[in-house]
C-alpha cells in the first residue's frame, strides 16, 4: 500500500529501483518519525484540524508503536515504501478514519526533514559522548608521560624534540576544535523544518512556533523553501563536522602506525591487542589502527559525495536525495566504533621510555645548541652556521637539556588550558532543551 495510490498500479520494475533498501535504512528514523507525529497531532489539534479525544486515542496509540519500536518489535513491511508510510497504516488499522488525519498539513517531505534533524540531533549527542571519554584519556596519557621525550619529525625526517606529553595533547586539542565544528552543525541542525510540508507551507493555519518548541527545537527554518533546501546541506555540513573528527582519528592512528613499526619503537600494545600473519611469524599489526584509518577516510571521503550528487539541484525537492540517507545514517555508527576502540587501545598502551638514547636522534637537539650559542652572544644566523659546520663536519656535540617553556611547548603543556577549552564547547553543546522536550512529549497525554 502506498499513501499516494490512486486507480493504478505501479510497474515492480519502477518500485524496485525507486525504493531500492530504503526501508532497511528507514528503520533508523522510525523512532523520530513517531515523535515527530507526536508533536504534529499536538499542533493539529490546537488549530481545530483534530478533537481533544482524537489527540488522545492517536498519541496512545503512537506511543504503543514507539514501545514496540524501542522492544525491537517494529517492521516496514514489504509492500510499504517508507517508515512514514508504515506509521500512517498502523494508525489507520488501529483507528481507522482517526489515523488519516495525521498527515493534514504535512508532507512526507517535511516528515523526512524533521526525522533526520531528531536523528542527527541525538547521534550528535552520543559522538560527543564518545569523544570525551577518549579526550579525557588523551589529557591523562599527557600528563603521565610529559617528561618522556620523543623525536619530533617534518618532512618524515628528524626535527626537533618533542615528548609523549606534547604529542597527546596535540590530539586533545585536536578533539576540542573538531567538538566546535560540531557544536555548528548541531546549531543547524536544530531547526524546525516542520509546516513547510512539500517546500511551499500549507493553506492550513499550523503553528510552527508550537511545534518548534514541542520539538524542543532552538528555532525554525523560517523560509519554507529554504526548509526543503535543507535537505543534503544539513547532511552536508554534518557529515563534514564529522570527517574532523574523522580526520584527527586518522592522522593519530598514522602516527601509532608508524610508532609501532621497527623502525621507530617508540610504543608498543599487548600482543592480544595486536593481530599476526599467516606466513610471518614475527608480525605484530597494527589493525585496529589501519582500520580506525581506512573508515575515517571514509566519512571523509562521504563529504564530496554528497557535494556531487546535490550539486546543480534546483531548490525543492529531488529523489537524488534519498542516495545520500543511503550512505548517511550508518556513518554515525562508524565513527562511534572508532572512537570506542580507539579509546580501548589506549587505556592499553605501553610506552617505550628511552627511545631518544638512541644517537640517530641526537640531531634533534641541534636547534636548542642553536639557541643556546644565540644566548650567549652570537647573531642567530652565525650560530646556526656553526652548529651546521659542525654537524656537517661529524663533530657535533649535543646537551640533551630541554629548556622550552613557552606556552603550549614540552615544558609547558598548558592541558588546563585545553581542558578548559572543551569544557566551554560541552556547555555550548546544551541537549537538555531538546532532551526534556521529547521526554514530555512521549510521556504527555
Amino acid at each position: 500500500m502506498k499513501l499516494w495510490e490512486k486507480n493504478f498500479n505501479i510497474s515492480k520494475e519502477i518500485e524496485l529501483f525507486t525504493i531500492g533498501n530504503d526501508r532497511d535504512i528507514d528503520i533508523k528514523l522510525a523512532p523520530f518519525d513517531v515523535i515527530g507525529t507526536l508533536g504534529h497531532i499536538r499542533m493539529l489539534e490546537s488549530i481545530g484540524l483534530l478533537s481533544k479525544e482524537e489527540l488522545i486515542v492517536l498519541s496512545t496509540a503512537l506511543r504503543k508503536i514507539f514501545l514496540s519500536i524501542t522492544n525491537g518489535n517494529f517492521k516496514i513491511e514489504n509492500t510499504v515504501e517508507d517508515i512514514h508510510s508504515q506509521v500512517e497504516i498502523i494508525l489507520i488499522s488501529f483507528l481507522g478514519n482517526v489515523g488519516m488525519k495525521i498527515h493534514s498539513g504535512r508532507s512526507r517531505n517535511d516528515q523526512v526533514l524533521l526525522d533526520l534533524r531528531l536523528f542527527i540531533r541525538e547521534e550528535i549527542q552520543k559522538i560527543v559522548n564518545y569523544v570525551k571519554p577518549l579526550f579525557d584519556i588523551m589529557i591523562h596519557l599527557s600528563e603521565y608521560y610529559k617528561e618522556v621525550l620523543l623525536p619530533g619529525y617534518s618532512h618524515y625526517q628528524i626535527a626537533m624534540p618533542s615528548s609523549f606529553g606534547l604529542w597527546f595533547s596535540s590530539y586533545a586539542e585536536s578533539l576540542s576544535d573538531d567538538l566546535l565544528l560540531l557544536e555548528a552543525s548541531y546549531r543547524v541542525v536544530n531547526k524546525n523544518p516542520l509546516g513547510s510540508a512539500a517546500g511551499y507551507g500549507s493553506s492550513f493555519p499550523l503553528n510552527r512556533i508550537m511545534t518548534t518548541e514541542l520539538l524542543g527545537f532552538e528555532d525554525m527554518n523560517i523560509n519554507v523553501i529554504y526548509a526543503q533546501m535543507g535537505r543534503g546541506k544539513i547532511e552536508r555540513v554534518v557529515a563534514n563536522a564529522l570527517s574532523n573528527i574523522g580526520s584527527t582519528l586518522s592522522r593519530f592512528s598514522q602516527d601509532v602506525c608508524l610508532y609501532m613499526g621497527y623502525n621507530f619503537l617508540f610504543l608498543y600494545f599487548p600482543d592480544h591487542l595486536t593481530t599476526g600473519s599467516s606466513i610471518m611469524p614475527h608480525k605484530k599489526n597494527p589493525d585496529v589502527f589501519e582500520l580506525i584509518r581506512g573508515r575515517c577516510n571514509h566519512i571523509k571521503a562521504f563529504t564530496n559525495e554528497i557535494y556531487l550528487i546535490t550539486t546543480n539541484l534546483s531548490s525543492g525537492y529531488h529523489r537524488d536525495l534519498q542516495i545520500i540517507k543511503e550512505s548517511f545514517l550508518p556513518i554515525f555508527e562508524v565513527l562511534k566504533n572508532c572512537l570506542f576502540i580507539a579509546r580501548y587501545m589506549l587505556e592499553h598502551i605501553l610506552i617505550n621510555e628511552n627511545s631518544m638514547e638512541d644517537q640517530r636522534y641526537s640531531y634533534v637537539f641541534s636547534v636548542d645548541l642553536v639557541n643556546k650559542y644565540v644566548q650567549e652572544g652570537l647573531s642567530f644566523r652565525e650560530a646556526y652556521k656553526k652548529v651546521g659546520l659542525s654537524i656537517q663536519e661529524g663533530q657535533f656535540q649535543y646537551i640533551k637539556v630541554i629548556r622550552h617553556i613557552l606556552e603550549g611547548s614540552i615544558g609547558n603543556l598548558c592541558n588546563d588550558s585545553i581542558q578548559n577549552n572543551m569544557q566551554k564547547v560541552l556547555t555550548a553543546l546544551n541537549f537538555s532543551k531538546s532532551n526534556e522536550s521529547i521526554d514530555k512529549l512521549l510521556k504527555r497525554l
